[in-house]
């Protein structure tokens, strides 16, 4: 039997695994957000969620839109591909509900 991950997951899980990035996908699940929006909804520190931001931008899962105004806005959405893990990601809300206790800590 073959038990080799196929490449594709792994590189999924990669890059869902990230602390932050499914909080800021499910976050994104509502429509657009700003930065500082998303900031203060999560909690994460500035340099964490721009890295985060980054690397799902780099994925084509988050698109960064600039809009020339003064001040200049910048609002953060899925693309086609972010929302096309809609589904997925409200199963494992039912999974998680259904399965994990809350943490202590929180």
């Amino acid at each position: 039997m073959d038990y080799s991950i196929c490449p594709k997951f792994e590189n999924a899980m990669g890059v869902l695994g990230q602390r932050w990035t499914g909080l800021i996908i499910h976050q994104l699940m509502d429509g657009p957000k700003r930065f500082c929006n998303l900031e203060s909804s999560m909690g994460v520190s500035g340099r964490v969620l721009s890295e985060r931001l980054k690397t799902l931008e780099k994925e084509g899962i988050v698109k960064r839109e600039v809009y020339p105004e003064t001040p200049v806005r910048i609002e953060y959405m899925l693309t086609d591909k972010g929302k096309a893990m809609e589904p997925f990601m409200n199963e494992l809300q039912k999974w998680a509900e259904e399965w994990l206790d809350v943490p202590q800590n929180v």
